[in-house]
C-alpha cells in the first residue's frame, strides 16, 4: 500500500511540474482536462498549448518563439528573409554595371545612402542631444538672420547640409564639380566645399534639400532628405555659376532620390529605369532592398493638400478638390472603388512617399500670396517628378509637365502635383478648363 501511494505521488508531482509552464502563460489545466473530453477537443487543446508557449516566448524573446509546427525560430524565418534581401551597395553595383553612362556614380551614392544613416541618427537624437531648434554662431548666439528661403536656419539643416555636401564632394572621385542646396544662396564648387582644386572636376552637378521638414521633429513626425543629380550639356562651363545647373530636368536629370526618417527609414532611388526602395536594418546598419520596382497605381484614393489654404488657392485647384470631396469615391484597387482619403503631414518626403505607394495626388498649388507655390523646382519638385514618372505617376505643375519646365534661377519655386496619373490628369484638366473660363470672364469684365 505504502509503495502504491508513493507512485501515485511520483505521478501527481511530474504532472503538477509538467503544467506550471502553462500556468505561468495563463493556459489552465483544468480547462485542459475537465473542459474537453473527445478526440477533437484534445486536438483543439494542443494547439493552445503550443500557442500559450509560443506567446510567451514572444513576449520575452521576439526571435525566439517557435512559429510552426515544424520547429523553426523566429530568428531563422528572420535571417531567411533578410539573406535574400540585396544589400544597396550591391544593388548599386549591378545597376551602374548595366548603365555605363551612369558608372561613375556608384561611389557617390553610396556615400549619400551613408549620410543619410547618419542623419537619421542625428534626427533621432535631435532632443535628447540638444541639436534642436535655431542654429548659433561661434559664439554661442543664435542667429536670427534668414536663408535665402526666407527662413531662420536650424541647427539641424546646418548639419545635415555638411553632411551632404561632403557626402557629394568629398566621395566624388571626378564625377560631382559642384553642389547647390536649399540652405545656401549660390551653387558651390566641389573644391570649395574641400578646400581643395583636386575637386574642381567633374560633368555632373548635384542639388538637394538635406532635411525636408525639419519642423516636425518637434512633434516626432516623419522628415526627410531629396537629391537630384543633373550632367549639364556637353560644352557647359561648370563651377560656382549657377548657369550650369540651369537645364530642364527632362534632358539633364539622370538620378534622384529620397530618405524618409519615419517608423521606418526609407530610401528610394530612381536612375532612369524604374523605382527601387530600401529599407534600413536597424540590426545591421544596411539599407535592403525591400521594393523591388515601384508602380504606382494608376489612380488611387489619396489626397494630400493643405487644406487650410483653401480660400488661397487658384479657381480650378479650388473647383477640383470641391469635386472629388463630391464624389467621396475614387476608382482604385482591384474591387472597383475605394473611398477617397485626405492626408497630409506638412513634410513633402512622407507626403509623395504615402501618394507613391498608395496612390492619389500631392498638391501644393499656387496661392495668392505665393503666386509660383512653394517648392523649389531643381531640388524638390524635379527629383520627386522623376521619381513618380519613373514609377509610372506623373509631376505636373498644373499647366505642363514640371520637367519640362525651364529654371531661371537656382531656387526658383514652381506650383507642383504628383501622384498617380489619373488623378493628376484630371487636376490638369479642371486647371485647363477653369483657367480659360477666368481669362474669359476677366476679358468680359474689361
Amino acid at each position: 500500500m505504502k509503495l502504491f501511494s508513493l507512485q501515485w505521488l511520483v505521478a501527481v508531482v511530474s504532472a503538477t511540474a509538467w503544467m506550471l509552464p502553462l500556468a505561468v502563460n495563463g493556459f489552465a489545466p483544468s480547462a485542459f482536462f475537465f473542459r474537453h473530453n473527445n478526440k477533437h477537443d484534445t486536438t483543439h487543446s494542443s494547439k493552445r498549448i503550443r500557442s500559450a508557449f509560443s506567446l510567451n516566448a514572444v513576449f520575452n524573446d521576439p526571435l525566439a518563439a517557435p512559429i510552426d509546427g515544424n520547429g523553426d525560430s523566429r530568428a531563422g524565418a528572420v535571417t531567411k528573409k533578410k539573406q535574400a534581401l540585396k544589400p544597396f551597395a550591391r544593388y548599386l553595383e549591378v545597376e551602374c554595371w548595366k548603365n555605363a553612362d551612369l558608372r561613375e556614380l556608384e561611389p557617390v551614392l553610396r556615400a549619400v545612402a551613408n549620410a543619410c544613416k547618419q542623419i537619421n541618427r542625428i534626427v533621432q537624437r535631435a532632443q535628447t542631444d540638444d541639436i534642436y531648434g535655431a542654429a548659433v554662431d561661434a559664439q554661442g548666439k543664435v542667429l536670427t538672420e534668414t536663408n535665402i528661403q526666407g527662413e531662420v536656419q536650424q541647427k539641424l539643416d546646418v548639419l545635415c547640409n555638411e553632411l551632404f555636401m561632403r557626402a557629394f564632394c568629398g566621395a566624388s572621385q571626378g564625377q560631382i564639380h559642384a553642389v547647390a542646396s536649399e540652405e545656401e544662396d549660390i551653387p558651390r564648387c566641389c573644391s570649395d566645399v574641400m578646400n581643395d582644386q583636386a575637386f574642381a572636376v567633374g560633368e555632373f552637378v548635384a542639388v538637394f534639400d538635406p532635411l525636408d521638414g525639419s519642423k516636425n521633429i518637434d512633434a516626432s513626425l516623419p522628415v526627410g532628405s531629396i537629391f537630384g543629380i543633373y550632367r549639364p550639356p556637353p560644352g557647359t562651363k561648370i563651377g560656382s555659376d549657377a548657369k550650369a545647373f540651369l537645364h530642364d530636368g527632362s534632358s539633364t536629370l539622370v538620378a534622384s532620390g529620397y530618405c524618409l526618417y519615419s517608423a521606418t527609414t526609407v530610401l528610394v532611388l530612381t536612375m532612369g529605369s524604374g523605382v527601387d526602395g530600401f529599407t534600413l536594418d536597424p540590426d545591421t546598419g544596411q539599407f535592403l532592398h525591400t521594393h523591388r520596382d515601384i508602380r504606382i497605381p494608376s489612380s488611387g484614393p489619396i489626397y494630400s493638400f493643405n487644406e487650410a489654404n483653401y480660400r488661397d488657392f487658384d479657381q480650378p485647384v479650388r473647383r477640383y478638390l470641391t469635386s472629388i470631396k463630391e464624389q467621396s469615391r475614387a476608382v482604385g484597387k482591384e474591387d472597383g472603388t475605394v473611398p477617397l482619403s485626405a492626408r497630409y503631414i506638412g513634410a513633402l518626403v512622407a507626403d509623395a512617399h504615402n501618394v507613391l505607394i498608395n496612390g492619389g495626388i500631392y498638391g501644393y498649388p499656387a496661392t495668392f500670396q505665393n503666386r509660383n507655390g512653394k517648392l523649389r523646382l531643381m531640388y524638390e519638385s524635379n527629383p520627386m517628378a522623376m521619381i513618380m514618372e519613373q514609377a509610372g505617376g506623373a509631376g505636373s505643375t498644373g499647366y505642363g509637365r514640371i520637367l519640362n519646365v525651364k529654371p531661371n534661377d537656382i531656387h526658383q519655386r514652381v506650383p507642383t502635383f504628383l501622384g498617380s496619373i489619373e488623378n493628376v490628369y484630371e487636376l490638369d484638366q479642371f486647371c485647363k478648363y477653369y483657367s480659360e473660363e477666368d481669362e474669359d470672364q476677366q476679358r468680359w469684365e474689361a
